[in-house]
């Protein structure tokens, strides 16, 4: 049986950049949204014969999509007819597939919301970080906290079956008081998932530079140290929990059978292809797998700094400025496997792990996993290795270990 594909889509448009944001996102008018649809409409068309072009398995089965940003919701009702029209033209939409949608608070119109029901969409993702209005104003969001709750009111009341709430500890001006807080209230809501992020500061974002040349804009000064984030980190583990909202994967959390079907591709290594700004994709191949990126610059997607061609998706070379492709081989496959599987709570199988890739590359690591459970950071078993709290606190240093022993 073949598996379905898990489909993303980028929609890198805001009505304001977050200050601490260094994605490939905007404020563009609606002419460049409109633009950026129809190149949408010539991508999609044009994968299947592309993927067959290098060897790539893409299916026509879809059970998850998902429409993250930037802002997706500030497209129209129109413009999402019509990337459904594409999709259905190229895809066969499970009747049960997960339709996932990231949204600003206060940024979905009703046009649009009765439309994206029409066409199945299920899930709502907002990006809420704080349910404090002075830490969320900080940085640049334009959302209240009364906004919040009655988007997820109105979600809800419309028919919305699974609703996402991002938090981020660590935002300018937070304490432990006002942290506690927002996780409460994301608890209070009753949403059926809530995401937690550690604040990450990109070097190149607004905040980042100011943080870096010791400045006062952005509230660069009122940001809290990381080991203070950290532990609210852990006191959001501990609250939700209690609440029985259970956590699945290193930043998110779910009431029992709602996890994000979608996410969940990405760290079990399921196929997946991305459409848009910078989306990014990983199919199976007879050689293994196959991952590719499209272009960070919006004006080289829209075709406007190189002659337009409606199938770039996949003519990028390895080391082209605006996109890549790369042949997961397997040893690479092996460490995606585990170190995409130690994200997940339940861990990695070591029976599924060694029927996959045999028992010689399990044994070649087996000195770093024992290191990384020595220190603490790593439960390993007979049957199964999965990151312990403390482990899930400082993930990178752990992969970090592993990849520079298999790289020895």
């Amino acid at each position: 049986m073949v598996e379905p594909v898990g489909v993303y889509i980028s929609v890198p448009f805001c009505k304001a950049k977050c200050t601490f944001c260094n994605f490939a996102s905007g404020v563009f008018g609606a002419g460049r949204m409109q633009q950026y649809v129809e190149r949408l409409g010539g991508e999609i068309r044009g994968v299947h014969a592309e993927a067959g072009r290098i060897g790539a398995s893409l299916p026509r089965a879809v059970d998850t999509i998902y429409f993250g940003g930037g802002t997706p919701s500030l497209l129209s009702a129109q413009q999402f007819r019509r990337i459904f029209q594409e999709l259905r033209s190229e895809f066969d939409l499970a009747t049960d597939a997960e339709i996932t949608l990231e949204c600003a608070p206060g940024q979905l119109a009703d046009e649009t919301l009765d439309e994206l029901l029409r066409q199945g969409m299920n899930r709502i993702s907002f990006g809420v970080q704080s349910f404090m209005d002075q830490e969320a104003a900080a940085v640049g969001r334009l959302h209240t906290r009364a906004q919040c709750e009655a988007e997820i009111t109105r979600a809800s009341a419309a028919g919305v079956r699974e609703i996402n709430v991002d938090l981020i500890a660590g935002l300018p001006h937070q304490t432990e008081q006002s942290w506690q807080y927002s996780v409460r209230q994301a608890i209070a809501s009753g949403v059926s998932h809530i995401s937690v992020y550690l604040l990450e500061v990109d070097e190149d974002s607004r905040l980042g530079r100011e943080m870096l040349e010791q400045g006062s804009r952005y509230s660069a000064m009122a940001v809290p140290d990381e080991d203070r984030a950290a532990e609210w980190y852990q006191q959001a583990c501990d609250l939700l929990g209690a609440a029985g909202v259970q956590q699945y994967e290193i930043s998110n959390f779910a009431r029992p059978g709602h996890c994000s079907r979608h996410n969940l591709k990405y760290w079990r290594r399921q196929p997946y292809v991305g459409f848009g700004l910078d989306a990014h994709s990983m199919l199976l191949a007879d050689e293994g797998a196959v991952r590719f990126a499209n272009t960070s610059d919006l004006d080289r997607y829209l075709g406007e700094e190189s002659p337009p061609n409606p199938f770039r998706l996949l003519e990028f070379e390895r080391d082209a400025t605006d996109g890549e492709v790369d042949i997961v081989g397997r040893s690479e496959a092996f460490e995606e496997s585990l170190f995409l599987g130690l994200r997940l709570n339940e861990g990695v199988d070591l029976s599924v792990l060694r029927g996959q890739f045999g028992d010689g590359l399990l044994q070649d690591t087996m000195p770093a996993l024992v290191e990384v459970r020595d220190a603490g950071l790593l439960e390993l078993s007979s049957v199964r290795i999965r990151l312990t709290p403390k482990g899930r606190l400082v993930s990178n240093e752990v992969f970090s270990r592993l990849l520079i022993h298999a790289a020895a």
